[in-house]
This record gives C-alpha cells, structure tokens and sequence, in this order.
C-alpha cells in the first residue's frame, strides 16, 4: 500500500460514502433499538443467548441485520428460519428510532458541502434504503446525496447481502458510469474498508463517530484492511483532498491553454 495516497486521490471523480457511523452517528442509536428485536429473535431460534446493545454493536458493526441474523442461526445449528420477517421488524424499529434521534451535524455538512462543490456525492451502505431515508432527513443531507444516488447492500442488489461483501461497491460503481479506482471510498468500519478495497476503491478511514477510547483500535484495524489513510472528520478528509483536486484542475487548465496556443 503506498506511504502517499496522492497518486491515487489524482484520480478520484466521485466520493462514496458509507452512511452509518461515518455521515452521521447513528449505530449507537441503531444498536440501542435493533437489540431488542434481536434478542427476540434470538429467543424465536431458541438460543440462550442475549445482547446488550454495545454488544451487538461489535458483533456486527458494519454488517446488515439480515447478515447478523443468519450468522446467529448458522451458530445455532438452525436452518429451517424465515429471517425476511425479522429483518422487516428491524428495520421499521431501527429506522423509527433513528428519524426521532439523530440531528444535523454542522461541521460534517460544512465539510460535505464544500466537497460536493467539486466531486459529486453517493451514499454505499448496507443498510436498508428506507433507513438511510430516514437518517439523511434528520441530518439535513438529502439535498448532497439525494435519493438516486444511494445503493443499498440490502435492497440495491438482486441478491441482499452485506459487506465487506464488495458487491454493492461494484454495482455503486456500475451505476455511476465510473471505474472503481475512480471512486474514493471513505469508511468508519472495517467491513466497509474490506468491502471497498475489494473491489477496487481506493479507501480512506474516518474516525470522526468512532467511540474516543476506540479510536486508537479503530485506527490501526482500519489501516490493516487497506485504507490509505486515516482521518479524524470529514474537514480532515476535505483539506486532504480539495489541494489535489484543486491541482489537478489547474493542470488540467494548463492542458487546455497550451493546446489553444
């Protein structure tokens, strides 16, 4: 992995954003209100076992409820369990919470606007589309990242699945009319970073929602799965990368001058 992202960075022409965790805080919430469903579920399986809320959260940080439920039932040795049902239930309780819960975020919408004003945005997610609906409402982002540029793990895919599965990079990608090095993605998650990687996405970390006594942790997993780089907000991330769009710009300015000449 290369000591400087600038060569990569050169070649970006859309930022893809993971939502949850990293546009706006919402797995705290998210976790505090898909535990219960959960542990309901967990009880319809006939498992003893319970999760608290943080404990879910890094049990399945990253993943969709679909991806967690089925990995429960494959622990329990049970095979014969509808999860479409629960994953409905999650998401009505999940998406409910989180529309009450979250608020906008200032310094990440200053930052995303400034962005937004030379790349465009798109939202890569495992979460349902309904929720990121909810979520970007309550942040104030729809207008950065409106609704035709979301892709949804959960519902964008013939096949619902969940990173660091790179399938909804690729078709994000595929829908963009871009090539996947074109595409720079920024994630909170390992999962997300694998996810991105893998398909090709160069990949910066953000630690902007990332718990304080996490971050060091965070940090360090974030760099092992392939990201460049590490940031600690979105500000970070646009003073980073606006000086080299900002180059590239001129440069490409330069060309066009010369040729005229």
């Amino acid at each position: 992995m290369p000591t400087d992202p600038t060569p990569l960075l050169e070649r970006v022409q859309i930022l893809l954003c993971d939502a949850d965790g990293n546009l706006f805080p919402s797995e705290e919430p998210a976790f505090d209100a898909s535990v219960e469903v959960t542990n309901a579920f967990l009880a319809e399986i006939g498992s003893d076992r319970r999760f608290t809320a943080d404990e879910l959260r890094h049990e399945a940080t990253g993943m969709n409820f679909r991806t967690t439920a089925l990995r429960l039932t494959a622990a329990e040795g049970v095979t014969d369990i509808d999860v479409d049902p629960w994953v409905a239930e999650e998401k009505r309780a999940v998406t409910a919470h989180l529309g009450h819960t979250l608020r906008p975020h200032l310094p990440t919408s200053a930052a995303l606007t400034d962005l937004a004003a030379v790349l465009p945005l798109a939202a890569v997610s495992s979460s349902a589309l309904a929720r990121l609906a909810a979520c970007f409402t309550a942040t104030g982002l729809d207008d950065l990242i409106p609704p035709a540029r979301r892709y949804s793990a959960e519902d964008s895919l013939p096949t619902p699945t969940s990173k660091p599965d790179p399938a909804v990079y690729l078709h994000a990608c595929a829908q963009l009319g871009i090539a996947p090095e074109a595409g720079l993605a920024v994630e909170d998650a390992v999962a997300g970073v694998r996810s991105a990687v893998a398909a090709g996405c160069p990949t910066i970390g953000n630690l902007l929602f990332v718990l304080p006594d996490e971050r060091a942790d965070r940090a360090e997993a974030l760099r092992a799965a392939g990201a460049l780089a590490v940031v600690s907000s979105w500000q970070e991330l646009a003073d980073l990368l606006l000086p080299v769009l900002a180059r590239r710009g001129s440069a490409a300015d330069d060309l066009v001058t010369g040729a005229a000449r």
